[in-house]
């Protein structure tokens, strides 16, 4: 497998589709996390809405906030996490847009053996944030990739009200899209990216 290396630092890359948000707010608490271990860096990335009508319907370049991911960041990462709002209970159109042209890195194996893990943000509280995450993890399985998710050991698995799961980090954003991440949420995603960039780290050294 490929992994980044510039001088000795380790590349993860954060890759989420957010429409009004919340879910960029998640990704920031991962890469919060990923950059808490030394030697790791976060590489936030997003992809283009995409309409019923038309393959993209975004500018070519994004007005703000993260760039467009591009099949390099797949090769040039050592590890990814994957994030999408929920809808209906499934990733977004615009990120399985993504994931459908990625045949020529499933070919070639870009992403084998390396880790992986998802996170989420939804309208209602019981609105599919376990089964939108485990939409992001096929594709991820399909092409080889190590699965991460959080365990029981954090405190916080246990006693939020808001949003976080074992199989990735999640967010309650309400019906408006405007409540708070509140503090579980927010360190399950921390602890999310920390685990990724650790696990990227030790298989970095067994290479």
């Amino acid at each position: 497998m490929t992994l980044s290396h510039y001088n000795d630092t380790i590349t993860l890359l954060v890759l989420y589709y957010s429409r009004h948000g919340a879910t960029k707010q998640m990704a920031d608490f991962i890469a919060l996390g990923i950059e808490g271990i030394p030697g790791c860096t976060a590489r936030l990335r997003t992809v283009p809405a995409i309409s019923t009508v038309c393959e993209a319907s975004e500018p070519a370049i994004p007005t703000d906030g993260a760039p467009y991911v591009e099949l390099a960041d797949l090769a040039e990462c050592a590890g990814v996490a994957l994030g999408s709002p929920t809808r209906f209970g499934n990733m977004a159109s615009a990120m399985k847009y993504f994931w459908d042209g990625t045949t020529a890195d499933w070919l070639s194996g870009t992403l084998i053996g390396k880790p992986a893990c998802v996170f989420t943000s939804t309208g209602s509280l019981h609105g599919g944030q376990e089964t939108t995450l485990i939409s992001m993890m096929l594709p991820l399985l399909h092409h080889g990739m190590l699965l991460l998710g959080l365990p029981y050991s954090h405190p916080a698995l246990m006693g939020t009200s808001s949003g976080g799961t074992p199989y990735g980090a999640s967010h309650w954003s309400g019906a408006d899209g405007k409540k708070t991440v509140t503090e579980d949420s927010k360190q399950l995603a921390i602890a999310l990216g920390a685990r990724l960039a650790k696990t990227a780290q030790q298989l970095n050294r067994t290479v």
